[in-house]
């Protein structure tokens, strides 16, 4: 799988889980017991996504695409926005007026960056990159995915480095609390590694 369609999965399973969100009541009884759930499964998806990312997709961006310096920037500052909002998330209860104000807020950020994505860079990396380059970039990516963090982690520096070091020590202790807990069920379904 190349790794614009390997983003587009992504992008269409959070779209999805976002547009799901949108029926499921926000107030009373079971209604929020299935959104808390729901916003997991997202904070999970969103967190293994934007790690896998940060650590390669921008990176391929920099190197690869004339001003990809300027697009990766940007990119990764909605994604740092959006992770203080998904640990905002993690961190509350549906229903709560904060969460449901910071999903509001994240549901907006999620799909303005996937728009930004699909009709800025990715034209971009097209024309920049070859079908072997997106080719090899997909294997790395789903090859990552499985073992990114499924917790925002707001604090960790968005470096390619440090979240292939630091940032996999986080997943470690992300996927034994999941277990633990019994989060790991909200999980959603991973494709196989290529």
């Amino acid at each position: 799988m190349d790794a614009l369609a390997f983003l587009r999965a992504d992008h269409e399973s959070v779209l999805g889980m976002l547009e799901a969100l949108d029926e499921v009541p926000r107030a009373g009884g079971a209604g929020l017991g299935a959104r808390n759930d729901m916003v997991t499964t997202l904070v999970m998806a969103e967190s293994e996504h934007e790690a896998v990312e940060e650590q390669f997709f921008w990176p391929a961006v920099r190197r690869m695409v004339e001003g990809g310096d300027e697009l990766a920037d940007r990119g990764v500052a909605q994604e740092d926005a959006a992770k203080r909002i998904l640990q905002i998330l993690e961190d509350g209860e549906a229903g709560d007026p904060v969460f449901e104000q910071a999903l509001a807020r994240f549901i907006e950020a999620a799909r303005e960056h996937i728009e930004y994505e699909q009709d800025q860079v990715w034209p971009r990396v097209r024309e920049a990159m070859t079908a072997a380059d997106l080719e090899e970039l997909g294997k790395q990516m789903a090859r990552a995915k499985p073992m990114a963090p499924t917790r925002p982690h707001p604090q960790t520096p968005s470096d390619p480095t440090v979240l292939k070091t630091v940032g996999m020590a986080a997943a470690a202790l992300d996927k034994v609390r999941d277990k633990v807990s019994g989060r790991d069920g909200k999980k959603p379904p991973q494709a196989p590694p290529a």
